[in-house]
């Protein structure tokens, strides 16, 4: 997604339950579901792109309610209209009463045959749907992926979960999905994301006095400025180096040396004061070939690193990239976290406490930042990546007491307390060796600045993903490090 286009959506993600929450609160405070649900059938038939017969499927409850007003507006325009149904609404409900307003035939989905040039409205269920579609109904959405009809969705695809953007079942994806007032975890999580085509939020009446005064969810927000704008060090005319912090990054041995490298100079552009690489003698010539302003510290080994660290008057460190998986990193990682040290932890220091997530907890004083991707995350953890992304991160952080990013297109930030983000504006270009080790320096220069570790973990995901959507396609690890803009409240997004 473009950034731009991140500023249409408000940064509240609301559950499917939540939102159910809002929609009794608006009826409570005087707005008849009648007129929500006309707004939202405008709003349907608004979304239409282009001219063309129209089949609208219509499920039994509110959401086919929504599709019977898109019915009717889009026939009163003058376009040819269809609407199926397996069984017609709930008599008495706000749906039936929407079905008898169109004053048009209802048919049954046997009758369905849609082609290509139809546009299709799916208005069967939407996003709190929880069993799988079934029958008349499944074989319908089959028939419409068969055509390659233009499909739009009223809030989500059917047989798409609106809290964990998985599917239930046979699921359709759609061109576009227009929902309303606040956007679902379901849009954004894959398969979710990619399944809902356009995303368009369509604003009905409700208003932020409908939303639940106590939120029975932890905070769930998309990711952008606005979650950690505030955190971001003011400049000051008088600040020196090491006012913005020093960053420790410990080198692969010899013949391992990029990745840290990468994170270093990442670290570095991201407005890290000073950055130091640490590492044994012969991985420091490598270094000292290819770098200029960062420092380089011998290190022979873990042995070493507490007369290192009492030496170097660290903000934060980054342990794991090219590091190795024995003993030895999780000795360093063990003598960083006693020293109190913000980290970030990466790569091969998460694959070295393969399933041992509890033994980071009573150890982390300084605030950690565990950013594993899928593989990493499941090695760790021994979660599995079915059900919702956000629940297994937030689980994931409350196992490990650290701040865990959950790496992929469609990245997780999650607190043990709770709050989570998700992160939506990356794209495809981060797909490339390094990338992973460039977001390590670019947290660790945010963590020696002095943001929480939260806020310096969702800002990092954000100007990552930004930069690379910035650099575009064929965009390499070190042209990403070297592109970063240095931190401060003019470099928010």
């Amino acid at each position: 997604m473009a950034l731009q286009d991140l500023h249409r959506f408000p940064p509240e993600l609301l559950t499917t339950a939540a939102m159910a929450e809002v929609d009794a609160a608006a009826v409570r405070m005087g707005i008849p579901i009648l007129d929500l649900m006309e707004k939202a059938g405008q709003a349907v038939a608004d979304a239409v792109p282009f001219r063309a017969p129209v089949a609208v499927l219509c499920g039994p409850g509110n959401n086919g309610g929504d599709g019977y007003v898109a019915a009717r507006h889009l026939a009163a325009s003058g376009m040819a209209v269809a609407i199926f149904a397996e069984r017609p609404p709930t008599p008495g409900s706000p749906a039936a009463e929407q079905a008898a307003r169109t004053g048009l035939p209802i048919r049954t989905l046997s009758d369905f045959t849609p082609h290509a040039g139809t546009i299709i409205i799916d208005a069967l269920y939407g996003a709190g749907l929880s069993r799988s579609i079934r029958g008349a109904e499944a074989e319908s959405l089959s028939r419409v992926a068969r055509s390659g009809a233009f499909v739009v969705a009223v809030d989500m695809p059917s047989g798409l979960s609106g809290d964990t953007g998985c599917a239930t079942g046979p699921v359709l994806r759609a061109n576009r999905t227009v929902t309303f007032f606040r956007t679902k975890p379901g849009h954004w999580l894959e398969p979710g994301r990619h399944l809902c085509g356009r995303l368009v939020l369509a604003q009905i009446g409700l208003a932020p006095a409908h939303l639940p005064r106590i939120p029975a969810d932890p905070p769930l927000s998309l990711n952008g400025p606005a979650l950690w704008r505030a955190a971001l060090p003011p400049p000051g005319p008088a600040i020196h180096k090491f006012g913005k912090g020093h960053v420790l990054v410990l080198s692969g041995p010899e013949f391992r040396t990029g990745a840290a490298r990468l994170s270093a100079l990442a670290a570095l552009h991201s407005g890290a004061g000073l950055v130091t690489l640490a590492g044994e003698a012969a991985a420091l010539r490598i270094h000292a070939a290819h770098l200029s302003a960062v420092m380089l510290a011998e290190l022979a080994g873990p042995d070493a690193l507490p007369d290192l660290l009492a030496r170097g008057r660290f903000s934060a460190a980054v342990i794991g990239p090219a590091a190795g998986t024995g003993p030895e990193t999780r000795k360093a990682l063990a003598v960083l976290m006693e020293a109190g040290l913000k980290l970030v932890i990466d790569a091969d220091a998460i694959t070295a406490l393969q399933g041992q997530p509890e033994w980071l907890a009573p150890r982390n004083r300084g605030g950690a930042v565990l950013t594993p991707h899928a593989g990493e995350f499941t090695r760790l953890f021994g979660l599995s990546e079915a059900g919702s992304k956000v629940e297994t991160t937030r689980a994931a952080a409350v196992r490990s007491s650290c701040i865990v990013v959950h790496k992929g297109p469609d990245t997780v930030i999650a607190a043990p307390d709770g709050r989570a983000a998700i992160n939506i504006s990356g794209g495809p270009e981060l797909a490339t060796a390094g990338s992973g080790d460039v977001l390590a320096g670019i947290i660790a220069a945010h963590l020696a600045a002095g943001m929480a570790p939260f806020e310096a973990a969702c800002a990092g995901v954000y100007r990552h993903a930004a930069t690379g959507q910035r650099l575009g396609p064929g965009l390499t690890a070190d042209r990403l490090a070297e592109a970063i803009a240095p931190l401060g409240r003019g470099s928010a997004g």
